[in-house]
């Protein structure tokens, strides 16, 4: 892969107008559309139910939008013969009149929905109903943004000390970009958001890191190296050099989440989809956003020669 030498820095402005168009979009979307909150985070009910025959998640759906239950999610858990149901609050729930208010009604939501199919379903048995409070989803949607938060100073802090403050810069806007890449899709489908999402963005930084890391340190070492060649040469030339080992960590991840994506069920398979395009986004983001960044606030070998070889140079230029 050495002997590659395609021009990634000559395309740079190209790949800046896309990625400002990207993030434009998915803020837009974000503001008009919004997200689809999960459970996690809107509040609800969880139900899981058991039968003693295969059953199809498709009639389960129906009966409850007969029933009234409206925007809930039906899908098979784990077998054939398991449904797992989760209910957003219900705005019609007629008032049971208990001291508790409105909370109190929306708690009892599992129970309404076992007793709803109860009738259609003899045997069906109920082997767990749990209720998230709104109040409780307020709480893990902020404490979701700001473990996002957390996740991007820590890493800032870490390219600071370990390179320079170029390299945060540069680092922590190609996270950002992705991230807010990542819920722009999220907005455009509305896929549903939930916590495993959460999850997903973080290991989506975990991994851009890393390869952004790989890339900074190349470029890091040519700079250090190589006494002649602009920056943008010198760039170009880290790029092609990592560039193997980009590409077939990003593939090998990629099919194993291809993987999880079709053979894992519906339970993650948000997670999986969020990680399928982090990790398409974030390969793309370590080759132009964070070089990019460096190219832009002119970064020179002074900016990395300077720690390691200020003693060096001074007794080599003894005579």
């Amino acid at each position: 892969m050495n002997e590659l030498n395609i021009d990634f820095m000559g395309k740079r402005k190209v790949a800046w107008i896309a990625s400002i168009v990207l993030v434009v979009s998915s803020l837009g979307l974000l503001l008009v559309n919004g997200l689809n909150y999960g459970l996690d985070f809107t509040g609800g009910v969880q139900v899981e139910l058991g039968f003693e025959e295969p059953i199809d998640p498709e009639s389960i759906r129906e009966h409850l939008l007969n029933s009234g239950f409206e925007n809930g999610v039906v899908q098979n858990f784990g077998t054939e013969q398991d449904i797992l149901i989760r209910m957003p609050p219900q705005a019609n729930l007629p008032d049971t009149g208990d001291a508790g208010g409105v909370e109190t009604d929306q708690s009892k939501l599992g129970n309404r929905i076992a007793a709803s199919l109860g009738e259609s379903y003899p045997n069906m048995k109920v082997r767990r109903s749990e209720f998230v409070g709104p109040a409780v989803g307020q709480e893990l949607r902020e404490d979701g943004g700001l473990a996002l938060l957390i996740a991007l100073a820590i890493v800032m802090l870490y390219i600071m000390f370990r390179f320079s403050g170029k390299f945060a810069l540069g680092a922590v806007a190609a996270l950002i970009h992705d991230v807010v890449i990542i819920a722009g899709l999220f907005s455009l489908f509305q896929w549903t958001f939930d916590l495993t999402i959460v999850a997903a963005g973080l290991a989506v930084i975990g991994y851009s890191l890393n390869d952004t890391i790989v890339v900074s340190d190349r470029i890091r070492e040519n700079f250090r190296k190589i006494r002649k060649g602009s920056p943008e040469s010198i760039i170009n030339t880290s790029l092609n050099q990592t560039l193997g080992r980009t590409l077939v960590t990003s593939l090998t991840t990629l099919l194993v989440l291809m993987a999880l994506r079709i053979m894992g069920g519906e339970l993650i398979a948000g997670f999986a989809t969020a990680l399928i395009f982090g990790v398409m986004v974030g390969t793309y983001s370590s080759i132009y956003v964070a070089s990019n960044i460096l190219l832009i606030m002119n970064v020179t070998k002074a900016d990395l020669a300077l720690p390691e070889k200020e003693d060096t140079s001074q007794e080599l230029d003894l005579p």
